[in-house]
């Protein structure tokens, strides 16, 4: 069976930009379970992965506008401590960290600067900007359950709890 839309694929990968490696679920780690064509993938990804089949093994280099976006220059914010958890305790200058936001949902951040009651943060991702390389090893495929396509991410194993 091959990977396409409202199909469910599991992969491990290894993620590198410039040569370094920044992530890797393969050691010790579970794979990437997803719903394919429902926006859970940067786009890049999503589109390499389509056609695949379980035991391929491929590398796929994705620019930045099919990642994470080209990095903008002056996206930055000052946010009270609040909108942090703990209160901001343990932050530190130029460490990714995870703001929720009023609208609901959450997006990464890098702190630029930390006050006594507010904090400046990067609003770009971590990876905007970058060249990313992921090496992938499909490990399943198979159709998505009808529960699965309503609610929008795979279950894996057909686990359907959240």
């Amino acid at each position: 069976m091959q990977a396409g839309k409202d199909k469910v694929i599991s992969f491990h990968y290894t993620l590198t930009v410039n040569g370094e490696q920044v992530e890797s679920s393969v050691e010790g780690g579970e794979p990437l379970w997803i719903l394919l064509g429902h926006g859970q993938l940067i786009p890049g990804l999503e589109a390499g992965l389509e056609g695949k089949s379980v035991g391929d093994t491929f590398d796929v280099t994705i620019e930045p506008e099919q990642g994470y976006g080209p990095r903008q220059d002056g996206l930055t914010q000052r946010v009270p401590k609040k909108y942090f958890p703990q209160q901001g305790k343990g932050l530190k200058v130029g460490t990714s960290t995870v703001l929720s936001l009023k609208e609901g949902g959450n997006r990464v951040v890098v702190v630029q600067k930390i006050g006594s009651s507010v904090v400046d943060v990067d609003l770009n991702h971590p990876m905007a900007g970058k060249t990313l390389t992921f090496n992938v090893d499909v490990q399943n495929v198979r159709d998505a359950t009808p529960e699965e396509i309503e609610h929008g991410h795979a279950h894996p194993n057909g686990d359907a709890a959240h």
